[in-house]
């Protein structure tokens, strides 16, 4: 069997220690192998000072290297080893680089809001969740005590079909409760009518182009929710909801989120990729800031 290599990214933080907590719950044990990696900044010599900092590096190998033992303790599991990786550099380049050669990376949620859990990234978490090719779990404290509850936003590309393969293949799903959203955007926002929109009768809706275009828009919706649902069938002990929304995506399945109290967002990521950039697509970059819960990303195959 394939052992499945995890990667989780700690600084000690209370967002830190609460994505350990919530990767502990949400991976599933079988077969995997977890790596927890703690990255001191290196240290910045003044000018003309030609020491080179040994002193530093020495405390602050042995800070991270408390750290990670701590860390370790709190996710220890007799079946799954843990190793540590205590390094010195920037941070955000060390864990996109090392995510390469995982199948997942986790990091925690530190930055604006997180205090109140209303999402919000750091500036570590932000390169990493735009810059690393693997799919990355953006780690925040669960929300329910009993089963998991997961978000689908589904769209029929490949990114969204590769999340769900993804999810299943990384998390415990076992009693998991499942939603499938599909969000079809307004199409009376092509036809200049969105201000009118409101006040049409059902029947001139139903006669107008625009109306065509959104009958048309919810029928394909319900096939991407139906190619999805069969792509979860093998997962016997889940319950899968479905729900076709109408708007904007990132705001339809922000709005979905927290008013269903999920526990995990799972978005298929789009974007352009080459040497000097990585772009990940606006709706998982905005689910990946604004979330009130995990979320995680899964880019596109190439």
């Amino acid at each position: 069997m394939k052992v499945v290599k995890i990667l989780i990214a700690t600084d000690g933080s209370k967002e830190a220690s609460a994505a350990l907590l919530t990767a502990n719950r949400l991976l599933s044990p079988a077969g995997r192998q977890i790596d927890l990696l703690c990255v001191a900044p290196r240290l910045r010599r003044k000018q003309g000072d030609k020491q080179p900092g040994n002193g530093y590096q020495l405390r602050a190998m042995s800070q991270i290297t408390q750290i990670l033992e701590r860390a370790r303790a709190r996710i220890s599991r007799n079946e799954v080893p843990v190793n540590l990786l205590a390094e010195i550099g920037s941070p955000s380049a060390r864990i996109v680089n090392h995510a390469e050669d995982y199948d997942l990376t986790v990091i925690g949620a530190k930055g604006r809001g997180t205090s109140s859990g209303q999402g919000g990234l750091g500036p570590v978490a932000s390169r990493v969740v735009e810059h690393a090719l693997a799919p990355v779990l953006v780690a925040r404290e669960l929300r329910s005590e009993g089963a998991i509850r997961i978000l689908i936003p589904v769209d029929g590309s490949t990114a969204s079909t590769h999340a769900i393969e993804s999810l299943g293949e990384l998390f415990d799903l076992s009693g998991a409760e499942v939603c499938l959203q599909h969000v079809a955007e307004t199409p009376w926002t092509e036809f200049g009518v969105q201000e009118d929109w409101i006040t049409y009768s059902e029947e001139d809706k139903a006669n107008s182009e625009a109306g065509a275009m959104e009958k048309e828009l919810v029928r394909e919706g319900e096939e991407v929710i139906e190619q999805a649902r069969k792509l979860l069938r093998p997962f016997s002990s889940i319950s899968v909801t479905t729900r076709i929304d109408e708007g904007d995506p990132a705001n339809e399945i922000l709005s979905e989120a927290d008013r269903g109290q999920y526990d995990l967002v799972v978005a298929g990521a789009t974007g352009a990729r080459d040497l000097k950039h990585t772009m990940l697509g606006s709706v998982s970059s905005k689910l990946a800031w604004n979330a009130p819960c995990s979320v995680l990303i899964v880019r596109e195959p190439e």
